[in-house]
Formats: structure tokens, sequence, C-alpha cells
């Protein structure tokens, strides 16, 4: 048998990997960031962050909770070869395609209802981003299923540096050579007035290009409805459609309501929420731990719960999760005043949102280590009620808060509503899967970290230190105190469990 430290190599190993799709692609993406804030107004990024917020509740419920589901029924053992992926990609097909022919029909209306009457395109083109990436969900959760990570990392990066690619091409390079060449083709083909509509145009065509990579996932497989196979795995996924856009309520309600919340002009409250959309970026680093995390997590769960030991794995993995995303949390406010840069001046107003959020996408991080109890126990209804009661939470703190303190409003909301959701899943797991999670060392790195950090932001400035060598110092103390308690006996562990793997090997 495994010992639960190899298992642990494996998931960090995994997270790693999937890391650096999300990592290195993300933060290639975020480098757009500076491109919008500074070649956009605060109000045009707003309207670019606004539907967004719309795609976000849209691609959950398209993907209708089928790789969760994916990943619980090809363990059952009643259910042979790919006849779950087959299922599952067949519903994915016809719900997608049925949408997307509805859309296409109604644009015009549903671009009006939007107060976009000028540009039914948008709606279009969302509508083809939305039925790729969803399908292409299931090709990705069996990569993800069957180990192959760098395959999707391969997809995953293909993707994301088409997406630059395209941007750079429709907003920095096109425009230069059009004002350069006027009477030239290339001027006459390139309209100014699309805008952040290039955004747009850029992302269907990244879409388009991951689905052609991935048609080897695709290939031969035939449509399947089986009320056999089709029954037990909708009644197992459809609440994680539930949960997936209570989790969107939470993390891009905000953005989707600022507009109509706050208390200005529409162009004023666009301006609003096109800082508040940019800072979110600054949180980026957390949201892409965070997501690795997931990928790699949700397939070592369901591979991991049979093992007599699979408490004290989740347990152990919980505790170096904190540690990390505190380290996180850490190197982006002791270092502010560097990625500050990443967004135009005009938007830095609303920098002080930036470790309310940070912290609450390392608190959502730990609620997707909770959810054990409700995937590995098929109470995947249950964990809705938690999810929908969170969503509650959220739309009732931004529409009390918006109004009284705009977007720091909503920054907080976030905060409380993973807190709540932290909480909830916290209790209810100890009834239905009880897990001993290290609760004093998880309490003790959050304290220790919002410690350094308030003494960075509140009591060094009162003296005459450089903020530079303060940040470095208490970034370092966190690090050495974490491998002391933490780190050290780790390694240690490691290398006594070292020989028993070379035994198994021989």
């Amino acid at each position: 048998m495994t010992h639960p430290l190899s298992s642990l190599r494996q998931l960090v190993s995994q997270t790693a990997i999937y890391g650096l799709s999300s990592i290195v692609g993300r933060f290639l993406n975020y480098l757009l960031v500076p491109l919008y804030t500074y070649t956009f107004s605060p109000a045009e990024y707003g309207v670019v962050s606004e539907l967004y917020a719309y795609v976000g509740f849209l691609a959950v419920l398209l993907v209708l909770g089928l790789e969760t589901g994916y990943f619980r029924f090809r363990q059952k053992a009643e259910f042979v070869g790919d006849a779950v992926y087959h299922q599952a990609l067949s519903l994915l097909a016809l719900v997608n395609l049925v949408v997307l022919a509805t859309v296409l029909y109604g644009q015009q209306e549903l671009a009006d209802w939007l107060h976009y009457p000028d540009h039914p395109e948008y709606l279009r083109w969302f509508a083809c981003i939305l039925a790729l990436d969803a399908i292409s969900a299931l090709p990705f959760a069996r990569l993800r299923a069957e180990n192959r990570a760098w395959r999707f990392v391969g997809i995953k990066l293909t993707e994301i540096g088409v997406s630059i690619g395209l941007n750079l091409l429709f907003l920095l390079l096109w425009p230069k050579l059009a004002a350069r060449w006027p009477d030239s083709t290339l001027a006459a083909l390139y309209d100014a007035e699309l805008g952040v509509a290039y955004i747009f145009i850029a992302n269907l065509l990244a879409s388009g290009c991951k689905m052609l990579l991935l048609l080897p996932q695709l290939r031969n497989v035939p449509l399947a409805f089986s009320h056999r196979l089709a029954g037990p795995l909708l009644r197992y996924s459809l609440p994680m459609v539930v949960i997936g856009l209570a989790g969107v309520v939470n993390e891009m309600l905000d953005r989707a309501i600022l507009k109509i919340l706050l208390p200005y002009d529409v162009q004023t409250n666009l301006k609003l929420l096109g800082i508040y959309s940019a800072c979110y970026k600054l949180a980026i680093l957390m949201t892409l731990f965070v997501q690795a995390f997931r990928y790699a997590g949700e397939p070592f769960f369901f591979q991991y719960a049979g093992r007599a030991d699979a408490k004290q794995a989740y347990a152990v993995v919980m505790r170096y999760f904190v540690i990390a995303g505190m380290a996180i949390f850490l190197l982006v406010t002791l270092y502010i005043d560097f990625f500050k840069f990443f967004i135009g001046e005009e938007f830095r107003v609303g920098l002080p949102v930036v470790p309310i959020l940070l912290m609450a996408n390392l608190l959502l991080g730990i609620y997707v280590n909770l959810s054990v109890w409700y995937k590995l126990g098929d109470r995947t209804g249950l964990g809705a009620w938690v999810a929908l009661a969170g969503a509650a939470v959220t739309i009732t703190l931004n529409v009390w808060w918006i109004p009284l303190w705009g977007y720091v409003g909503s920054a907080w909301a976030t905060l409380a509503c993973y807190g709540f959701m932290v909480l909830a899943s916290w209790l209810l797991g100890r009834f239905y899967y009880p897990v001993g999670y290290p609760l004093a060392s998880m309490a003790g790195y959050i304290l220790f970290g919002l410690g350094l950090y308030a003494a960075q932001t509140v009591w060094l400035p009162r003296y005459a230190f450089n903020p530079w060598l303060t940040a470095s110092a208490a970034m370092l103390l966190y690090l050495a105190v974490a491998f002391w308690f933490d780190g050290r006996p780790l390694l240690q562990r490691i290398r006594r469990l070292q020989p028993d793997a070379d035994l198994d090997q021989q």
C-alpha cells in the first residue's frame, strides 16, 4: 500500500503541473490587464467586466456539473470502459447545441434586455465561446482523470497563447500599422470602432483553437443515451450545478450588479466597476493557486477515498494548503507597491480591497478542501444547500453594503460569504465525514500572517524604515517559521520513507 506521503508528493506534483498551466498561462494573461487598463477607460473596461461576469454564470450552468459526475462514476465497477465519458459528453453536446441555437435566434431581444441594443454580435460571439468551452470540459476532465497532466497543460497554454497573441495584434500592433499606412488594405480592414469587441473576438478564436486540439479526445465518441446511466449521473451532477452557480454568485455577482446598485450615474458606476475589477486581478496569484489545487485535488480525493488512511492524508493536505496560501497572501500584500504597477494609475484608488479579496480566496481554497464530506459521501444535494446559503449571504450583503461602501462593501461581502461557507462545511463535515484537520496550526499560520501584514502596513510606517526591507524581512520570517515547524519535519519523514519506496519498487 502506498504511504500517505507518497500520495501527497503525487498531489503536489500534479498541482505543480496544473499550476504551470494556470500560473504561467494566467500570468501571461494577467499581463493583458495593463494593456486593457492603459488602452481603455475604466468605463470601457467595466463593459468587459460586466459581460464576463454573466459568462461566469452561464459557463457553470452549461457544464451541468458533469465534470465531477464523471470523476465519481468512472470509479464504479458497473460502468465499464468509456460508457460514462460517452454519456456525459453526449448530454453536454445536446444541451449546448440547443442553447446556442436559442441564443442565435433571439440575439437582438437578449441584447436589448442587457442594454447593449447596438451590439447583438456580442451575444453571438459569447454563445459560441460558451458552447465550445462547455463541451471541451469533458475532454479536459478525462485528461485529468488519466493523469495526462502535460497534455492538459499543453492545450491550455496554447489556448492562452493564441488569446494573448490576438489581443496584442488587435489592440496594439494592428492599430499602429493602420496608423502608419492609412491607405493600405490592413488599415481598411481595421475598425477602431470595435474597441473592446476585439477582446471578445480573440477569446472566440482561442476557444476554437482549443477545440481543434481536443479533437483526439472527441473523435469516435458515439452519441449515447442510457437511462440506466444518464439518470444516476444527472442526479449526482446537477446539484453540482447549483453549487457551481452559487460559487459564481459568490465570486462574480459583485461585478454583475455594481453597475445597478452603486448610487451614481451609469458611466460613473461603470468606472467604479472597472476600478474594482482591475484591482480584483491583483488577487490573481491566490486565485491561480486555488484553481491549480482544485484541478489536482479533485481526482486525488476520489482516488484516495477508499483507503484506510484517507482522512489522515486529507488533514495533511489541508495543513500545507493553508501554509502555502498565507505565503501567497503575504507576497502580494507586502509587495503591493510593486504589484500596483500592473494596473493603470486611474485604477489604483481601489488597492485597499486587494488584501480582503486575497483572504477571501484563501477561505475559498479551504472550503474546496473541506468539500470532501459531500463529494465522497454522495451528499451533493446537501452541499448545494451550503452553497445556496453562501450565495444568499453574498446577495444580502452586496445589496446592503454596496450603496453604503461601494465596491469595498463587495469585497467584504465576498470575505464574509466564504467565511460562512467554511464554517458551515466544517460543521457538517464533522457529522457526515469527520476529518481531524489541524485547526490550531491552521489558525496559527493565518493569524501570524495577518500580524505580519498589520505590522508592515500599520505599525512600521510610523518609523523611517525602508518598506522593501521590512517587507522582505517579514516574508523571510514567515517562511522560516513555516520551514522550522512543518517543512523540516516533512522532509525528515520523506527521507525515512524513501528506503521503503525503493524496496517496493524492487
